[in-house]
């Protein structure tokens, strides 16, 4: 639970109907989960419980987000723009489900209209913050729907012994290269070695957000040291 402080909520701009917008992000990777309104109610629920609670609009009630799926989310953090009139909830999404769909995010619904400057540069319509842990659901959906002809199920079907051969391989070629100090390369061999390290995580049954939330933790001791 954690500790209520409701002075910032003096800060606040809520609209003429008394809400704010507020939009959750994962605490782990950054990634956008969904928008929703709060109001000073909510706000304060949410801030005594520690679970993410939103008002509802269309039913004019609290609205505890996972009371009926299971889904609750986790407060970490609050921020708010400039304006004070926006808020950013920083989350732990438990069963990494937020919208109703069952999809992880509510904003999955792409623009595939021509915009311009993203055409020809495809790779980066998306935040790169991302990159990481969609690349694993990607190496996951390959272990639940092989694929032929696909790298990823050849690794996860030759084991452990190969899986990790490839680590060492990717490792020494790193290290060369940064030894080289050619930046392209280093750059080439880190995302190879961060791939094949994912694969033996999915091997080993254990998630990418396991290695962020030690990376957090870690990062969390040392900003706050007793």
């Amino acid at each position: 639970m954690m500790p209520m402080n409701q002075e910032f909520i003096q800060k606040l701009r809520f609209n003429e109907k008394g809400l704010i917008p507020a939009i959750a992000q994962d605490w782990l990777d950054g990634a956008i989960l969904m928008m929703a309104w709060m109001n000073k109610e909510s706000l304060e629920k949410t801030l005594i419980t520690g679970e993410v609670h939103y008002w509802s609009r269309s039913r004019e009630k609290l609205w505890h987000k996972g009371e009926t799926s299971g889904h609750f989310q986790i407060l970490k953090g609050i921020r708010f723009d400039c304006d004070s009139d926006v808020m950013l909830l920083s989350i732990e999404q438990v069963g990494s489900i937020a919208c109703h769909t069952g999809a992880r995010s509510c904003f999955f619904q792409e623009v595939e209209e021509n915009i311009p400057d993203l055409e020809q540069n495809s790779t980066f319509n998306r935040p790169l913050s991302n990159t990481c842990s969609e690349l694993f659901e990607v190496i996951k959906d390959r272990s639940s729907n092989p694929q032929k002809n696909s790298y990823t199920n050849s690794l996860l079907k030759d084991g452990d012994n190969k899986i990790l051969k490839k680590i060492g391989e990717e490792g020494s070629e790193f290290v060369m290269a940064c030894k080289d100090n050619d930046h392209e390369s280093i750059s080439n061999e880190a995302a190879d070695l961060i791939f094949h390290i994912q694969v033996a995580l999915k091997y080993h049954k254990v998630e990418w957000r396991d290695v962020l939330e030690v990376l957090a933790k870690r990062r969390q001791s040392k900003s706050n040291p007793k």
